[in-house]
This record gives structure tokens, C-alpha cells and sequence, in this order.
């Protein structure tokens, strides 16, 4: 008996759908090229020209990181434009904390069956991002792998390298006792916590995307799904104006003390003054809903401070005034003090 011949298709690869969704994103990925792009999307690699120009002894910075569970509640509100814009922002903060300039990026999106829609959503969101702060994304890859990954979700992850002249790093090497911590507000979860966001907030409830939580200007889909703030504009023209920054710390995954700690130096420690702020309302009704312990919070989420800048207390004052006309304006958090 003749069996039925079994193509890619059938075994769940769709080669068409990938070079579709690599024709409708060329002409968005090709804006974030610069005349150091030496090479065109689809080579095998991508080529960049690194200029050093004015730097007497440059130090490459490199990062790599993923959005985690934020795409199941993109899936859950049928939301993708952000989720790129997510993982550019995320990286870009990761390297700027050593004081990095971002110049290039590669992605990885995973998925069990190729969406071209929601792919090209992701990926111009992706691409955006990186126009608007300057990086360029010279490469990337997309893998349907319906054996990994359950059916309609999918994964997405990058890598960035920047650059920095080795003595302008920003490494918490000059961290000293009596130094405050000053944060920038974040505009939401960021990338990290949603596991137990969704355990509260989805799974456990009726809400639905389009519901409002009680003191909120936005429905929930849009409370949960903000972008990721970037940092690296505003902050960059601070350190230009030398604010004696001595350390900057990404708050991520761990939390505020969690992250702040991987900068301080030997001998001293960070003294998180939690009382100094109040939370966003977002992060009170997870709290509240879920019965979550404090210190859950505490290392499972931003809390509304997701970036923490060490400098002396007398400089301050006036890392306050440079941000003013601006959407972020530093708040104390606490100070280093003797281990």
C-alpha cells in the first residue's frame, strides 16, 4: 500500500511562512542601519564596523536575555507590538549599567507554528526600538519547533553589544560608605515577575484584558503589557555631565536588593529604606489580591524603582534638577553603608 508522501509542512515547518515573514520585516530592520553595517539581513552573519574613534582603550560589553513569561499575557490580550520593544529595552539597560553605548543586536524568535502576523507584529516592535536608541539589528532567527513549544505561544530572546572606553565604566568600583541610592520610576512589571503576576492576576480571577483594577488609568492588558522602560537615553546625557554616578544597577529578576547588591563592593552593603516610597497600584493589588508576603515582593518584583543609581549624597540634588522636564524623576531609596 503506497503511503502519502510527508512534506516539512506536514510535519509541522512552514518554510514559506519564514521567508514571508522575512520580506515583510526587511524594509523595517534595514532602518535601524547605519553606514557601520557592513552586511544585509539574511547573509549567514552579520558584519559591523566597529569605530573607536576617541576612545583610547575600548571595552566591548555584551548581554543576553529574554522577556520570559510576559508573552503568554501578550497571548492572553492578543497584544504583541510591545513585547520586542521589551527585550531591546531590557538589553540596552543591561549593558548601559556598565556605562556601554549600545551597537548591535541579534534576536531569536522560537514558536511552535510560525503566525507570520504576530511574528512581524514582535519583530517591527523589535526593530522600532532599536531606531530609537541608536542600535543596530543586524541579524536574528526564527525557529518553528512544534515538538518544544506548546501550541500558540512562543519565545524571544537577544543579544547586544556595546562599547565603552575602559575609563569611563561604570563598574560600583567607587561605591562608597554613605553614598545614596537614588531610582527612576519603572513603568510597570518590566520583564520579570510574571509568572507569579499571571498566578494572581489570570489565573486565579475572572479579569478580563479589557477590566480595570481599582485606581488604575489603563485595563489591565495595558497595566501588564507596558513597555519596558529604557533608561539609556536620559541617563547617558547624566553621566556626560559628570555626576559622579558610582554605580547603576538594572533591576531585574531578584529585585531591588537582589540587583543593587551585584554592584556594591566587598565590605559594604545597600540599606533599602522601603518606606520612602509608596508602590504603584499595580504592585498593591498583586499584593493584595494574592496575599503575596512582602518579601516575595520585594525579590520578585521592581516595585516601581527599576533603576538604582549610586553617587554621593552631595551630587543628589542635583541629578534631580538635570531631570527636570523629564518622565523620570529620581526618588531615595536607601544608602551603603559598612557590612
Amino acid at each position: 500500500m503506497a503511503k502519502k508522501p510527508i512534506t516539512y509542512k506536514d510535519a509541522g515547518v512552514d518554510i514559506d511562512a519564514g521567508e514571508e515573514l522575512i520580506r515583510r520585516i526587511k524594509p523595517v530592520v534595514k532602518t535601524t542601519y547605519g553606514p557601520e553595517v557592513a552586511s544585509e539581513l539574511g547573509l549567514f552573519g552579520g558584519a559591523f564596523r566597529l569605530n573607536t574613534e576617541g576612545m583610547s582603550d575600548p571595552v566591548l560589553i555584551s548581554s543576553t536575555d529574554g522577556v520570559g513569561t510576559k508573552t503568554i499575557v501578550a497571548n492572553w490580550a492578543n497584544r504583541h507590538q510591545n513585547i520586542g520593544r521589551d527585550l531591546v529595552n531590557h538589553c540596552v539597560n543591561d549593558i548601559f549599567t556598565g556605562g556601554a553605548r549600545p551597537l548591535f543586536f541579534l534576536d531569536y524568535f522560537a514558536t511552535s507554528k510560525l503566525d507570520v502576523d504576530i511574528a512581524e507584529k514582535v519583530l517591527t516592535g523589535l526593530a522600532a526600538a532599536c531606531k530609537d536608541v541608536g542600535v543596530a539589528l543586524i541579524g536574528g532567527e526564527t525557529a518553528e519547533m512544534p515538538s518544544v513549544y506548546h501550541e500558540g505561544s512562543y519565545d524571544l530572546a537577544g543579544t547586544i553589544v556595546g562599547v565603552v572606553d575602559a575609563d569611563k565604566m561604570v563598574d560600583g568600583s567607587k561605591i562608597r560608605e554613605g553614598d545614596m541610592l537614588v531610582a527612576l520610576p519603572s513603568t510597570g512589571l518590566h520583564t520579570n515577575g510574571f509568572t507569579l503576576a499571571r498566578k494572581v492576576l489570570i489565573d486565579q480571577t475572572d479579569y478580563k484584558p479589557t477590566d480595570k483594577l481599582p485606581g488604575m488609568d489603563v485595563d489591565l492588558a495595558d497595566a501588564l503589557l507596558a513597555p519596558h522602560r529604557c533608561y539609556y537615553p536620559i541617563v547617558s546625557k547624566w553621566l556626560n555631565r559628570d555626576l559622579h554616578v558610582h554605580g547603576m544597577a538594572h533591576i531585574t529578576g531578584g529585585g531591588i536588593e537582589g540587583n543593587t547588591k551585584r554592584i556594591i563592593p566587598d565590605g559594604l552593603r545597600a540599606n533599602i529604606e522601603w518606606d520612602k516610597w509608596e508602590w504603584p497600584k499595580l504592585f498593591q493589588h498583586i499584593h493584595e489580591i494574592g496575599e503575596v508576603p512582602v518579601e516575595d515582593m520585594r525579590r520578585s518584583f521592581n516595585l516601581g524603582a527599576g533603576w538604582v543609581i549610586a553617587l554621593p549624597a552631595w551630587r543628589a540634588k542635583e541629578l534631580i534638577m538635570h531631570s527636570l522636564g523629564t518622565d523620570m524623576t529620581p526618588f531615595r531609596i536607601g544608602t551603603v553603608e559598612k557590612a
